[in-house]
């Protein structure tokens, strides 16, 4: 009877999280995360798979958590030593369970973020950015966060590459965020996407919190419409349709030539805006895109995303590091659009109101709808939305530059 008990015990996880405790930790966390996603409703598409990804990770025995190789690619196989880029997916599942097949398969090859980014681009509109074109420079503003954290990083002992992917979390966007890091640094690939997720989750709390420190009553009440009226466009768009088609066209043409390393995300990005904005003819590729394929990316990236979270990769002081850098990177991308805009309204009539800065994420459309909300508690007349978009909008494919860049002087 006794034997039957023990082997029962040691069947089950109890033994390793008793002689483990920083498992609970990490179960803690899951929770938190979840708790987030379907009661706080911060992102529950993201944080949901990411949450339920750290909480199978945790389980031993369960050979779901992604095994974190080292700066060389090398990872423990047996009473050797392996180079998990030279073995094939076949073996890695063998040996590593499920979960590292579809890590290294679709996140480590770096073929789900172009993908992601191609649904995101089926599902945004740039007209809001071209009707307000001159407030666009505010997403690249915005990308201040990302640079300021590289300089910051090297003085705390990362690599420039490593600290290239922990300044991208600035950029407020996971599949760059992700991308960047396979290129620069994949052995935090983790902890950054970890970050970079979890922190475009909480904009709901980040960007009240940073524009509550940086502007007053006055400014959050400045009514864009009545600016509009007061000081109207000289600018007309006679054809919005067609420049609707002719931009992302345009848009990847421009960025291949000056940033080729930033096409795969850009690229990807307007060529799926293009089969959206074309209409009845490229309607089934809008379809795919914007509905199976990306909610089957999204999935299979949260869930795989979490699963790096264990403890032994995520309980460390880099870790923590990283958490910490993404933060201010992430609060300094809001402070960099936020002080553009107070710059530019020293020498300008047509006043803007700070909030349309602080939305230069590339969180769309979320971090829009945080700063409207901001907005109507101080005035429930004032509807910055379709502004705030705008910039919002232009921060994404400024962070995709953003990526190209530091690839290319870092990579």
């Amino acid at each position: 009877m006794n034997n039957i008990l023990d082997k029962l015990y040691h069947m089950t996880a109890l033994g390793n999280i008793i002689e483990e405790p920083q498992f609970l930790i990490m179960y803690a966390i899951a929770f938190v995360l979840l708790y987030l996603g379907i009661k706080k409703q911060y992102e529950p598409l993201l944080l949901v798979p990411i949450a339920f990804g750290v909480l199978l990770a945790n389980f031993p025995g369960g050979d779901m958590g992604v095994i974190a190789a080292d700066e060389n690619g090398m990872v423990p196989v047996g009473d050797t030593l392996k180079n998990i880029y030279e073995m094939p997916l076949h073996e890695i599942a063998h040996e590593f369970g499920i979960m590292n097949f579809v890590y290294y398969m679709l996140i480590k090859s770096g073929f789900l973020p172009p993908v992601i980014f191609m649904g995101v681009g089926a599902l945004t509109d740039f007209g809001p950015m071209l009707r307000n074109l001159r407030l666009a420079i505010f997403g690249a503003a915005a990308q201040f966060g990302i640079f300021s954290v590289l300089i910051a990083a090297t003085l705390f002992g990362f690599t420039l590459p490593e600290a290239g992917s922990l300044g991208i979390i600035g950029g407020a966007d996971g599949p760059t965020a992700i991308f960047t890091t396979i290129r620069l640094a994949p052995h935090l690939l983790g902890p950054i996407a970890i970050a970079a997720y979890s922190y475009m989750a909480l904009v709901p709390v980040i960007i009240p919190l940073v524009v509550k420190l940086l502007c007053s009553k006055k400014e959050l009440c400045i009514n864009m419409k009545e600016q509009e009226k007061l000081y109207p466009s000289k600018t007309e768009i006679k054809n919005l349709a067609t420049l609707k088609i002719i931009f992302p066209i345009a848009v990847t043409t421009v960025v291949a030539i000056l940033v080729p390393t930033a096409v795969p995300l850009v690229g990807m990005l307007m060529f799926g805006n293009l089969v959206k904005e074309i209409g009845s003819n490229t309607f089934r590729l809008f379809d795919a895109a914007s509905n199976s394929i990306m909610n089957t990316a999204t999935i299979f990236l949260g869930l795989s995303v979490g699963a790096t979270m264990t403890a032994d990769a995520f309980l460390n002081w880099q870790t923590i590091g990283i958490v910490v850098g993404g933060f201010l990177a992430f609060a300094l991308s809001i402070t960099g659009g936020i002080l553009l805009v107070k710059l530019f309204n020293l020498f300008t009539k047509k006043k803007i109101n700070p909030l349309i800065g602080a939305t230069g994420l590339s969180a769309v459309p979320m971090a829009s709808r945080v700063a409207n909300g901001i907005a109507l508690k101080h005035d429930p007349k004032n509807h910055v939305l379709q502004y705030c978009m705008a910039s919002n909008i232009s921060g994404v494919i400024g962070s995709a530059v953003a990526a190209g860049v530091l690839i290319s002087f870092l990579g």
